[in-house]
């Protein structure tokens, strides 16, 4: 029964985790900063995971999964800090985010499916499956970078 209730209550903290975060900043440049913040983390730890794929660093099955599972995690997070009025300010952010909201969740979408893809390849063990994995994951990234960023 507590351990019920322990999940209970878990999960309830994360529903409630999960709703639009978006009012949780004070103001606009706040929520640049947190997804730039989430951006900058995600990538540090896809890159780590790059450097193993592409022999530039050893591969660590262990690593790779860890870094793979942190990608995964945080690519839940920078979407809710793309609200009114964020697209001025300290930001690469273009303004077809906010045109174009349709392909934009479409692109986060994918990208997400991606590193979920990615963080399983990674539990494998396998460098094989971990390169197999990496190039579309890759491919998401750029897209949306290529259609939604600034150089």
């Amino acid at each position: 029964m507590k351990k019920m209730l322990a999940l209970l209550t878990l999960a309830g903290a994360a529903a409630a985790l999960s709703a639009p975060a978006f009012a949780q900043f004070a103001k606009p440049d706040d929520a640049i900063k947190y997804r730039k913040a989430a951006f900058t983390v995600m990538g540090a730890h896809f890159g780590r995971i790059g450097a193993m794929v592409q022999g530039k660093a050893p591969f660590d099955a262990k690593a790779a999964a860890e870094n793979a599972d942190i990608v995964a995690a945080m690519s839940h997070l920078p979407w809710a800090a793309f609200g009114p009025d964020t697209d001025m300010g300290d930001t690469k952010a273009k303004p077809e985010i906010w045109k174009e909201q349709a392909k934009f969740k479409q692109g986060a979408d994918k990208m997400q499916a991606e590193v979920t893809k990615l963080a399983a390849a990674a539990k494998t063990g396998n460098l094989d499956n971990l390169k197999a994995a990496f190039g579309p994951a890759a491919e998401t990234c750029k897209a949306c970078h290529d259609a939604f960023r600034a150089k």
